[in-house]
């Protein structure tokens, strides 16, 4: 018989294992459900959207471990706008199903390598150039418009916002997935001076007109902007392979929550 365990259980699991310690004032908190519910399956995600919960609940699943909030702002205040029915429904989707999330941000961006970085970098196929406690990567070099394809397809992304010469050759690479924002996303490019700094978004007008500038005053840089959810997702998906050996027999599954755009 396989062993049980609560939430609570495996949350102290993966701090442990992660080599963690609590981190003050973290917003990795539970969005829902309890930390003594005994977990029947767990799934990762990167938004614990209405589709990934129902998907969950399909899977017997009652434990999301989702990277970014579930009720649209960082903390996930439920009252962020007074009244909200979205927010509302959520919550009555997630009581349904007895699901508990937990939002795992913080920690997992602390665990060495930082699990999201490294699954990028294997999802990619750039592991080979990983560089300990650096956002810096140096590749072979290719033009500008082949990264672009290579990422696109190693990703599954279907377009990609791109500042710069296509012709140009790239070998230094900077890349900061998710949401930094322009001063930090600034701060470590222009210090490192990459071929092109690659992020998950972008405040269009911080670093992207810092790229557009830099490129009309002839500079050699370039910006790709892959999308919040695709350029962390594949570190979610890797999350199962760290977690699944130190909790055998359980069902642990990454379930996309996928790009939130139609592109026309």
């Amino acid at each position: 018989m396989n062993a049980q365990y609560t939430v609570q259980q495996i949350i102290d699991l993966i701090l442990k294992e992660g080599g963690l310690t609590p981190i003050p004032g973290t917003v990795d908190t539970l969005k829902s459900g309890s930390a003594d519910a005994v977990v029947t399956g767990i799934v990762t995600t990167m938004f614990a959207t209405t589709t990934v919960i129902e998907q969950a609940a399909k899977l017997g699943a009652n434990f999301i471990i989702a990277h970014e909030p579930t009720f649209y702002n960082h903390t996930d205040d439920k009252n962020f706008v007074k009244d909200n029915p979205v927010v509302k429904q959520k919550i009555e989707l997630l009581d349904k199903y007895k699901i508990t999330v937990w939002r795992c941000h913080d920690y997992i961006h602390s665990i060495k390598p930082d699990v999201i970085y490294y699954g990028f970098l294997k999802k990619t196929g750039w592991l080979q150039y990983y560089k300990p406690g650096s956002y810096g990567v140096t590749l072979t070099a290719v033009t500008l418009g082949d990264m672009v394809q290579h990422l696109k397809k190693t990703l599954d992304i279907a377009h990609l916002r791109v500042i710069g010469d296509l012709k140009q050759k790239c070998e230094k690479v900077t890349l900061i997935p998710g949401a930094a924002g322009g001063k930090m996303q600034m701060s470590i490019a222009v210090p490192e001076q990459p071929d092109v700094l690659i992020v998950g978004e972008v405040s269009e007008w911080e670093t992207a007109e810092y790229t557009r500038d830099g490129v009309l005053q002839g500079r050699k840089m370039a910006l790709i902007v892959l999308g919040h959810q695709k350029s962390e997702e594949s570190g979610m998906e890797y999350f199962v392979e760290w977690l699944q050996p130190k909790l055998p027999g359980m069902k642990i599954k990454h379930i996309a929550s996928g790009d939130p755009f139609i592109w026309m």
